[in-house]
C-alpha cells in the first residue's frame, strides 16, 4: 500500500537542508599546488588566463569548476589539453584545484 505524505509534513526535512545540493569538500592549499603543477601555465596561479585560449577561473563557482573537470576526464567535454590533464586528476585533486580558484577574490567594472 502507497502512503500519502501531505507536502506541508516534508518542510522540517527539507528545512535542515538535508535535500540541498551536497557541499563539496576542497583544500585550497593542496589545490594551490596542483595547480602550480598541472594548471599555471595556461590559468595562471591567480586563475587570470595566460593565453587568449585559455579561460579565466578565478572566482568561478567551485561546483561548476568541479563538473567541468569531470565532465573533461570523463570524456564528456573535449579539448586536446585539458582532457589530458584531467585525466591526471583524482576527485581529490579536482574537488581542491576548485576550492583554490573558487576562493581566489575578483572585483567587476562594467564598461564606461
Amino acid at each position: 500500500m502507497i502512503r500519502k505524505i501531505p507536502l506541508l509534513s516534508l518542510f522540517p526535512i527539507l528545512a535542515t537542508g538535508l535535500f540541498m545540493a551536497p557541499a563539496w569538500a576542497g583544500d585550497s592549499e593542496a589545490g594551490k599546488a596542483k595547480a602550480q603543477a598541472l594548471c599555471q601555465t595556461c590559468h595562471g596561479m591567480d586563475g587570470k588566463a595566460t593565453i587568449p585560449m585559455a579561460a579565466n577561473l578565478s572566482g568561478q563557482q567551485r561546483g561548476y569548476l568541479i563538473e567541468q573537470l569531470k565532465a573533461y576526464r570523463s570524456g564528456k567535454r573535449r579539448h586536446e589539453q585539458m582532457s589530458l590533464i584531467a585525466k591526471m586528476l583524482t576527485d581529490d585533486d579536482i574537488e581542491n584545484v576548485a576550492a583554490w580558484y573558487a576562493g581566489i577574490k575578483i572585483t567587476i567594472e562594467a564598461p564606461r
